[in-house]
């Protein structure tokens, strides 16, 4: 039941699927290059990390299932990318500020037979108008380190004026489409006894 690979090394994807009883045998980060082509959309990109994601470590371990996730914030048509530094974050909040702007995250499961599935997720995040004294907090808290954004699960929630979606999908795993990948390909919950 637990025979599955996941691809990422991400704390919040490992802590979302033990929510749903669906807790992977192994945890293997991908090592892949993930710099966008030359215009390729951001739906496009995040669903093909996903999938590059799940096959690095899929050709790795062969006949074994895999899921691979990849998740990115867009505004005004545009990846936001991780921010090296602070003030590299304090412009992604500014740009964010007062603005609507989608998270997508895209999930793919490869089977044992080395098939792949793919779903995207998105969803519509409405950020409130940040003070500057907001972004400074913000960016202060470092929260923000090691994600494409900013992180949902914290002090920034509580700035989120209106979320039309998936809350895990922003998080990092779209737990809907993610459960029914993996059912597709015969994994199942497990519940303790």
């Amino acid at each position: 039941m637990k025979d599955f690979i996941l691809a990422s090394g991400s704390p919040q994807r490992k802590l979302l699927l033990q929510q749903i009883a669906m807790e992977p045998a192994l945890i293997e980060p991908a090592a892949i290059d993930e710099t966008p082509r030359q215009g390729e959309k951001p739906s496009a990109y995040v669903k093909r990390m996903a999938c590059e994601k799940a096959a690095w470590v899929a050709a790795k371990h062969p006949g074994k299932v895999v899921l691979g996730s990849d998740t990115v914030v867009v505004c005004a048509a545009k990846i936001i990318q991780k921010a090296h530094d602070d003030e590299e974050q304090t412009k992604v909040m500014r740009a964010l500020s007062g603005k609507s702007h989608r998270v997508l995250t895209a999930v793919c499961v490869i089977d044992a037979a080395g098939k792949s599935r793919v779903r995207l997720n998105s969803t519509k995040i409405q950020m409130k108008k940040l003070s500057e004294r907001e972004i400074r907090d913000y960016v202060a808290s470092r929260e923000w380190v090691g994600c494409a954004g900013y992180k949902i699960e914290g002090i920034l929630g509580g700035l989120v004026r209106k979320m039309t979606g998936s809350y895990s999908g922003v998080v990092g795993l779209p737990l809907f489409e993610t459960k029914n990948l993996l059912e597709s390909v015969g994994i199942r919950q497990e519940f303790e006894k």
